[in-house]
């Protein structure tokens, strides 16, 4: 699973954790989320080791709510989450990646 959801019980918020797939950890140097929770400037949103090795980054996001995303591989080389809850076209002709909170 590439993305981890919990939903606080105070507020109507949900900590998402996106987690790379390992196919495109191998493959990067430094990968980066872009989206509209960040406006697609993905120089915000680095994607940091964690202690099992994986790479990962956890967002703050309004629930009842749907956000399109993508990784970005050295700030060159856009690619979608494997494991999205679905995936949405873009003005590109490409598909966006989605997490449903």
């Amino acid at each position: 699973m590439s993305v981890e959801k919990k939903y606080l019980k105070t507020k109507p918020i949900c900590k998402v954790k996106f987690v790379a797939p390992p196919e495109l950890a191998q493959t990067a140097k430094k990968i980066y989320l872009a989206g509209d929770f960040n406006d697609w400037k993905y120089e915000s949103n680095v994607l940091r080791k964690q202690k099992n090795g994986a790479l990962a980054t956890t967002l703050d996001l309004d629930t009842d709510s749907e956000y399109q995303y993508r990784y970005v591989l050295d700030g060159e080389r856009w690619e979608n989450d494997y494991d999205a809850d679905k995936y949405i076209p873009n003005e590109l002709g490409v598909e966006n990646s989605v997490v449903i909170v």
